[in-house]
C-alpha cells in the first residue's frame, strides 16, 4: 500500500514537471510570434495560461496554483523581478477567480466562461500590482484596454484548452 501511494505521488510529481515544461515552451513559442499591430502594449495571448486552466481544472487547486507559482519564478530568473510581481500577481488572482467561479453551480465544467473571466481577473491582478510598483493612480486608466483584452486572450485560451484538452489527458495516467 505504502509502495502504491509512493508511486502516485511520483506520477503525479512527474506530470507536474510535464506541465511546468510544457508551460514554458509554450511562452517561448509566444514570444516567438510577431507582435500585433494592433494590439496595445502588454497585451499578449497568455498560451501558457492553457497549462494553468488544465492543471486547476483537472488536477486541483493545488496543482493550478503551483504552476502560477512556478511561471513567476521562471519569469523572475528571465525577465527579472518586476516581470516576476506583474505575473504573480496577474497568476494568483486569475486561479483563484476560476477557482472560485467554478464553485458555482454548474459552472464546473464551462471553460470558456472560467477562462474569460480568467483572463480579465489576469489583468486586473497585474494592473493592481503596477499600480503598487510605479506608485502612479494612472495606471487604472488602462483597465477598460486590460479588461477587453483579457476577455478576448481568455476565450482564445479557453478555446485552445477545450482544443488540446484530450490530449493533455494522455498525459494523466491513473
Amino acid at each position: 500500500m505504502a509502495a502504491q501511494n509512493r508511486n502516485q505521488k511520483v506520477k503525479r510529481l512527474a506530470l507536474m514537471g510535464l506541465l511546468f515544461a510544457l508551460a514554458m515552451a509554450l511562452s517561448f513559442l509566444e514570444s516567438l510570434l510577431p507582435a500585433l499591430p494592433m494590439l496595445p502594449p502588454g497585451i499578449r495571448l497568455g498560451l501558457s495560461n492553457i497549462i494553468t486552466m488544465y492543471a486547476l481544472f483537472v488536477l486541483g487547486p493545488v496543482s493550478g496554483y503551483t504552476i502560477a507559482v512556478l511561471k513567476s519564478l521562471f519569469v523572475l530568473l528571465t525577465r527579472g523581478a518586476v516581470a516576476a510581481a506583474m505575473s504573480a500577481a496577474g497568476g494568483i488572482v486569475s486561479v483563484t477567480a476560476m477557482l472560485l467561479l467554478s464553485r458555482l453551480p454548474g459552472v464546473k465544467k464551462q471553460y470558456l466562461l472560467l477562462s474569460i473571466f480568467g483572463g480579465a481577473a489576469h489583468n486586473l491582478g497585474q494592473l493592481v500590482a503596477a499600480r503598487f510598483i510605479i506608485n502612479n493612480q494612472y495606471v487604472w486608466y488602462y483597465l477598460p484596454v486590460l479588461l477587453v483584452a483579457g476577455i478576448v486572450m481568455g476565450a482564445i485560451t479557453g478555446m485552445a484548452l477545450r482544443v488540446i484538452l484530450p490530449y493533455l489527458n494522455r498525459l494523466n495516467l491513473k
